[in-house]
């Protein structure tokens, strides 16, 4: 058998065996899907997503589970977006190559990689003692914040670095400034690949339990945070408030923990109900994300 020959069985080999990995792992996921569904799509009801938590399975639901989880990862979004990316944009663009930049690099991609119950440790001891600001959505929403800013960083620096160097000489040659060319030539040509990264930052965001249950989210609560925006029967009628940052919150996946912990059986279902709707809302970020990706990538021709 000559060289080329086994090259292409080699080849052949190695498809094969991809093709068969992806496979095995897609059939796992199917499986898990399908008994889940078989376990808690009897709970899907009304009744199951207007109902706060209950001792008795039948009568349990995720009203302030599923708010709190809105809640948290709302101001999750909006607290690390602008400064991951804002980030990004500055060490990639803007900041001098020297030690520190250097030793800032290599501290923010090992933080990208570090068990995010380390990341609810100093949220606990930050946000919740320091600032004492309890086990508030605020303290939740800055601890998940600093979990997936890494990552928002990484996927910014990356996209910015595979834009070609010609669309910035272009730009500079026109007598365009550092910061026109970055606004007008590189954020739009980066911005597909940069909602890549939110993506499965936001993905990863949604169903972490260990550093909400670190910094005291509560597993049982039979109320919701204040709504940030309040009708009164007064002139002007609506105001907004803050209130509700401070309130204390619980959220799906901390719900869903509760339940799996309970002896009684019915708690299964309900827990498999949860695990549907966490899909869910994981499939909607997502969705919102790639739309938002592909209109911009539509947009954009090198």
């Amino acid at each position: 058998m000559n060289k080329k020959v086994l090259n292409k069985r080699l080849d052949k080999g190695f498809k094969i065996l991809g093709i068969a990995s992806t496979a095995f792992g897609l059939i796992v996921l199917l499986v898990l899907i399908i008994d889940i569904f078989l376990d808690g799509a009897h709970r899907l009801n009304w009744d199951f997503f207007v109902s706060f938590p209950s001792r008795k399975p039948e009568l349990a639901g995720i009203l302030s589970a599923w708010v709190g989880t809105v809640w948290v990862m709302a101001l999750t979004a909006l607290i690390a977006l602008p400064l991951g990316i804002g980030a990004g944009i500055h060490l990639e663009e803007y900041a001098r190559k020297n030690f520190l930049t250097n030793f800032i690099e290599i501290n923010i991609a090992n933080l990208a990689g570090v068990p995010s119950v380390i990341y609810g440790l100093l949220g606990l001891g930050l946000f919740v003692r320091y600032f004492n600001l309890d086990r508030s959505v605020l303290a939740g929403g800055l601890t998940l914040a600093l979990l997936i800013l890494p990552v928002i960083i990484l996927s910014t620096r990356e996209a910015l670095r595979a834009i070609p160097s010609s669309i910035r000489e272009a730009s500079y040659a026109l007598g365009a400034t550092k910061w026109q060319t970055v606004r007008h030539q590189l954020m739009p040509a980066a911005l597909g690949n940069i909602m890549t990264g939110v993506i499965l930052a936001m993905s990863r965001a949604v169903g972490e339990t260990a550093p909400l249950i670190t910094i005291g989210a509560l597993t049982y609560i039979a109320f919701l945070p204040q709504s940030p925006v309040v009708f009164s029967g007064g002139f002007p009628f609506i105001h907004f408030s803050l209130q509700g940052l401070f309130d204390p919150f619980t959220a799906l996946p901390i719900q869903i923990f509760n339940w799996v912990s309970r002896p009684q059986k019915g708690f299964f279902a309900d827990a498999a109900g949860g695990i549907i709707v966490l899909l869910g809302l994981t499939l909607i970020m997502n969705a919102i994300a790639i739309l938002l990706r592909h209109r911009y990538q539509k947009k954009v021709r090198w």
